[in-house]
């Protein structure tokens, strides 16, 4: 244990960040970090707690509970605590594929977890690893070699998300030759096209693709598989294959006027976005004065977005960052408690109002918090020409039945209309899409995810293994990795009889 007495000397201190009356003109990352000696002082701040909780990786009620990549978050904390940032990002590596992902994105399990945040306030961990990571890059520690020998055998990873790259990197280690295969012009999947610029910029993506192309992984962009390319092709040609291509199925409003013109989904709007930031070499103002948009320029807009969860909130940022000139944010479910309820206890993740940056920003911008909680959109409405120019809303009541099955039912006189020019639909995923799964003949299960037996990879067929949201569903950055390298271990078995990754 770094310090003993830490987390009672020491208050937790957080990354500070860019006010919105900045941040806003651009799509910049906005947190600033630490000097090394206040950093220092949030890692003497972990107890080395007898259980720790934070690296568990457990799921409590339905919800994980610490981090499940099963970060040695004691012992790399006592290692920043003593200024060893090397031997803490040594330590680190063990378990993380990719520190400097989850160090922007990730919703921090393991402080959820902190025994010191069940007394008083969590240790920053996430903080403390992004700036391990970071200290990594800057002093050329993060250097993958090609592997020396190669064991004959070839993969092919279909995606490159955060599961694909986990499991390429991985794979690859072990002398496995990978071939990642991606259906859009660059490699990174959700992290390039699903998280806007001002969470995760994409050159800390790059970096990390090229990091790994020097290690021998070869990258194919522009190749759907299953159109470009098909499953007896790929078969015919690796040993085995791992799908790791999401969960990218979106969930539909079924409402009249659905075919308006002027509603789109939310990751087609990201991915569309984000395309354009790097396409200008991030030359923001040239991004924000556009109008070359396949939706048009926002400047003077109306915006809605219906969906409550990050895509929701990244929709409401990237507009506002695009000149609009409202952006409401439609959720069906009631708001949140601002404080634990007696009934999600620690170590639970904590089930309480969260006000993210992009609702931070329409606050200040439009002076309100763009949430309205409990109302679902019942009609889009459209002018003569077809295009889009409001929405029909309705209050909505949650009632849970004797069976225990929890059911909305309308609100009568909630009615309202809102204005809309663009309507963003972040409503969640719906599983894998078919024309992949089919193409491989693999089954799936009720949620529309690749089907295997529990806690394992393969899939139906021997040779096929899945991980990520097509495998978990629609799910979380760090799960992804998680499940990315895991699937590696699998596979790995598979090709040489045993593993020790």
């Amino acid at each position: 244990m770094g310090k003993p007495t830490g987390f009672m000397e020491y208050d937790r201190c957080e990354t500070q960040c860019v006010p919105p009356s900045e941040r806003i003109k651009n799509f910049d990352e906005f947190h600033t970090g630490l000097p090394v000696s206040q950093r220092q002082q949030q890692a003497a701040r972990c107890m080395a707690c007898g259980v720790p909780f934070c690296q568990a990786g457990v799921m409590i009620s339905g919800m994980a509970s610490g981090c499940p990549l099963h970060n040695l978050v004691p012992e790399t904390n006592e290692l920043v605590y003593h200024g060893n940032f090397e031997q803490a990002y040594r330590r680190l590596s063990k378990t993380h594929s990719f520190p400097e992902f989850t160090g922007r994105v990730c919703p921090a399990l393991c402080e959820a977890a902190c025994t010191c945040g069940h007394i008083a306030q969590a240790v920053t961990t996430k903080d403390n690893e992004k700036d391990i990571i970071e200290y990594a890059f800057e002093h050329g520690l993060v250097d993958e070699a090609e592997p020396k020998t190669r064991t004959g055998k070839k993969v092919a990873v279909i995606g490159s998300g955060p599961s694909g790259l986990a499991c390429a990197q991985l794979l690859n280690r072990r002398g496995h030759t990978v071939t990642v295969f991606e259906r859009f012009d660059r490699p990174g999947g959700l992290l390039r096209y699903g998280i806007p610029n001002m969470k995760l910029d994409k050159r800390i993506v790059d970096r990390r693709i090229d990091i790994m192309k020097k290690s021998g992984i070869e990258f194919k962009c522009n190749v759907n598989v299953g159109v470009d390319i098909t499953a007896k092709e790929l078969e015919d040609t690796y040993d085995r294959i791992v799908l790791c291509c999401g969960a990218s199925k979106p969930r539909d409003i079924n409402a009249p006027g659905r075919d308006a013109e002027g509603i789109m989904f939310a990751v087609p709007f990201l991915r569309e976005v984000s395309k354009k930031v790097m396409d200008l070499d991030y030359a923001y103002d040239k991004v924000i004065s556009a109008k070359d948009f396949s939706f048009g320029s926002l400047k003077g807009k109306n915006v809605i977005v219906i969906g409550g969860g990050d895509t929701g909130n990244d929709c409401v940022g990237t507009s506002i960052r695009l000149g609009a000139k409202s952006v409401v944010q439609i959720e069906m479910m009631p708001a949140a408690p601002e404080e634990r309820l007696p009934s999600n206890p620690w170590p639970e993740w904590p089930k309480v109002l969260k006000t993210d940056y992009g609702q931070e920003e329409a606050i200040y911008c439009f002076g309100k918090d763009p949430r309205i909680f409990s109302t679902t959109v019942t009609e889009f409405i459209k002018d003569k020409k077809g295009k889009l120019s409001g929405v029909k809303t309705v209050g909505l009541e949650r009632k849970t039945g004797k069976d225990g099955k929890v059911t909305f039912e309308h609100i009568k006189g909630s009615e309202a209309e809102l204005p809309a020019d663009l309507v963003l639909i972040a409503a969640g995923f719906l599983g894998s899409e078919e024309y992949v799964t089919s193409a491989f003949g693999v089954k799936v299960n009720a949620r529309g995810n690749i089907d295997t037996k529990p806690d394992e990879y393969k899939t139906s067929d021997d040779r096929i293994f899945a991980a990520g949201d097509v495998h978990r569903g629609q799910s979380l950055v760090v799960w992804a990795i998680a499940e990315g390298r895991a699937a590696a271990a699998a596979v790995d078995e598979a090709l040489v009889g045993y593993t020790n990754l």
